[in-house]
């Protein structure tokens, strides 16, 4: 699970960004300034701190210009100054992205994800289920459990992984695998791989519960 830091002094805004974000897996710690997010940091670890600009105590450009100095951190900016000279500020101090209030949640979450994997964040066990997957070691888990996946079928999970939530179409999904094939993967492939892949890691195949089928669509993991 990611731990976020969210530095924001509006208390409606962190009210539902902090329930989202924990309905989406996060973890988060809410400070409303500089003062309090710098001792904050000073006794817990985070993968990425998420700022507003203006704040009651400091503001957020010296306080990412301070993350950067001192932890190995990704920020993003969520502010309502979104014009150019903020936006290139926010830049020019380190931000990793810049994201212009109002904001739609779930293209927030799209682009957490983005900068934690951009950056390395994104954590070495990850959970679907009773399933873990530890990315750093290339292992899986289910129930304790070592799973062997080829190749191809890991490089399938990480790509559900990478964009969970996000519905992907089997066009996208082609795309995404044909690298590590090094052959021509057609449609049926795919299908055979994901029929092999869910046999390996649902408690019921025939009625999976990790890889959903979005109907007309594609695929999901939640």
């Amino acid at each position: 699970m990611n731990k976020i830091l969210l530095v924001e002094d509006d208390n409606g805004i962190v009210k539902s960004l902090t329930e989202f974000l924990k309905s989406e897996g996060f973890n988060v710690v809410a400070v409303s300034g500089q003062s309090m997010a710098l001792d904050v940091l000073e006794k817990e670890q985070f993968d990425l701190a998420l700022l507003d600009v203006s704040l009651a105590d400091g503001n957020g450009f010296s306080l990412c210009s301070a993350i950067k100095a001192d932890y190995h951190m990704p920020v993003i900016f969520l502010t309502a100054s979104g014009d150019e000279y903020s936006t290139v500020a926010g830049f020019d101090v380190g931000a990793d992205d810049y994201i212009p209030k109002p904001f739609r949640p779930r293209e927030l979450v799209s682009r957490i994800k983005n900068v934690l994997r951009l950056t390395g964040n994104i954590g070495s066990v990850i959970k679907l289920g009773d399933v873990s997957v530890d990315t750093i070691k290339g292992n899986v888990y289910k129930g304790g459990k070592d799973v062997f996946l080829s190749a191809l079928e890991y490089k399938l999970l990480m790509v559900f992984i990478n964009n969970r939530g996000i519905v992907l179409s089997r066009t996208k999904l082609l795309e995404c695998i044909w690298d590590i094939a090094g052959e021509f993967v057609n449609d049926n492939t795919l299908t055979v791989y994901i029929k092999r892949l869910r046999e390996k890691i649902e408690d019921d195949p025939q009625n999976p519960m990790i890889i959903k089928t979005i109907r007309g669509l594609g695929y999901k993991v939640d």
